[in-house]
């Protein structure tokens, strides 16, 4: 069923925090990596005199698809250090599809370049590809050093495969890719020592290494000297941790200093609580509230042991946070009229951005999904501040069986009165987040107007 409850007050005057830092535009970053996977095939262009022959072509398309390869995986662990530029202006959800398809196209290129380069081998060597793997790892120290971080790739791979993903544990998960360093730094020495393009060739050993050390640069900076740099900046600590529903919890979090962090409503953070069980791993929390008065707030939902840890976390506890990530905030509106989609716990970066968003009355809508009223997160806020701003929120409760599709055009169009004229910002599971986007291009709301995040590791 769906209800509807609707405040009449006057707006109140949120004002937008200054402006903060790069932003990298998403299509100058894809320029960036065409540009670079241009110059990884004119490297092997310009020591390939000629191809001739079946061995040739087979060992040529090895030698590109390992230069592509190898190039992919620093792109891909660019993509994912954090980098304020790039979580700012491409967005944290945007960066994980493209760090998801870019894994992909490494683990494809790893065993296209290790089956070619084999082949090609046996084939000049007129044996067997099984006779020639053997040989080729018992010879060479370095081709075995390639063929671990092949596994090793292959392994992350399969535990990132979306029948697979759902099942682990988010720490499970987060854990397991530190292997893809590992396999990083074994395939690096292997390309430099038998890669074709590399000996004898100083000025592309050079760029070679500059394009390893700087993503090695990145990583350290970004995911484990800043966190710690911020901890001692701002001592952040847990203030208090109070129950909003059965299973969910709201985390206040105080600290020195907040207001340089620039928070924004709409952004997250990735939260490394400094307790026995909890210490060793950081998890992605959105803002639940505005940041004001020194303190940030989270909400939580119990989905795994971490989250369900946090409600019994101690005031005075200790916190490394990451951030603030995300591009799901005022910065990128265009519109005057804003609508705010949410499902499941997806509504605390948009609870955020309800209460945050310049607005005048009857300007601001927020449709909330939700499988039952016990699930609708921070409800008594929610209505709170749309009588206070003159906004209109609407509930969709009810199994999907029970209450349809709430997220056709049709549907959408009906609840928001002049629907194409909006920003949106939706945020929420997956599969609800695509239906969302897809329906909303459907009713006619540009694509530079419709802003997404899902709440998928």
């Amino acid at each position: 069923m769906t209800t509807t409850f609707a405040g009449r007050a006057a707006a109140t005057g949120h004002a937008q925090p200054p402006p903060r830092g790069v932003r990298a535009r998403p299509e100058a970053v894809l320029a960036a990596i065409a540009a670079g996977t241009v110059a990884v095939a004119g490297l092997w262009w310009a020591h390939t005199p000629a191809v001739a022959g079946l061995d040739g072509w087979l060992t040529n398309a090895g030698r590109v698809t390992g230069l592509l390869a190898g190039y992919a995986i620093a792109v891909l662990l660019a993509l994912m250090a954090h980098v304020p530029a790039l979580e700012r202006g491409v967005g944290a959800d945007r960066l994980a599809r493209w760090h998801s398809m870019g894994g992909r196209y490494v683990v494809g290129l790893s065993v296209a370049h290790m089956l070619l380069i084999t082949w090609g081998y046996a084939v000049t060597e007129h044996t067997d590809v099984v006779r020639e793997t053997v040989t080729l790892n018992l010879t060479y120290p370095d081709v075995l050093k390639a063929t671990v971080a092949l596994l090793l790739l292959v392994g992350v791979g399969v535990v990132s495969a979306r029948r697979i993903r759902p099942k682990l544990r988010y720490e499970t998960w987060f854990h397991l890719h530190f292997y893809t360093y590992l396999a990083t730094w074994l395939a690096f020495g292997h390309q430099l020592a038998t890669g074709e393009e590399f000996i004898g060739d100083r000025p592309a050993q050079v760029a070679w290494y500059a394009l390893y050390l700087g993503v090695a640069a990145l990583l350290v900076w970004y995911r484990f000297l800043t966190p710690v740099r911020l901890a001692l900046r701002h001592r952040l600590r847990v203030a208090r941790v109070v129950r909003e529903a059965p299973g969910v919890v709201s985390v206040h979090v105080t600290g020195r200093r907040l207001d340089r962090l620039r928070a924004e409503p709409g952004q997250f953070f990735r939260w490394r609580f400094l307790t026995r069980d909890l210490w060793w791993s950081p998890n992605p929390y959105s803002l639940s509230a505005p940041p004001r008065n020194g303190e940030l707030r989270i909400t939580v939902k119990d989905l795994g042991d971490q989250s369900r840890s946090l409600a019994g976390l101690r005031a005075g506890t200790r916190v490394l946070a990451e951030g603030p990530y995300g591009a799901l905030t005022g910065r990128a509106r265009r519109a005057r009229k804003v609508l705010l989609v949410a499902g499941g716990i997806g509504i605390t970066p948009l609870r955020a951005l309800f209460e945050a968003l310049p607005a005048a009355p009857g300007d601001l809508t927020l449709l909330y999904r939700a499988r039952d009223a016990g699930d609708l997160v921070l409800r008594a806020e929610l209505e709170e501040i749309a009588a206070t701003r003159g906004a209109t929120l609407h509930y969709c409760v009810g199994p999907r069986a029970l209450v349809g599709d709430p997220f056709t055009p049709g549907t959408l169009a009906a609840l928001v009165p002049g629907l194409r004229d909006h920003e949106a910002y939706v945020c929420g599971p997956d599969g609800m987040t695509t239906a969302v986007v897809a329906a909303l291009r459907a009713a006619g709301v540009p694509r530079r107007r419709v802003h997404h995040e899902s709440f998928e590791f």
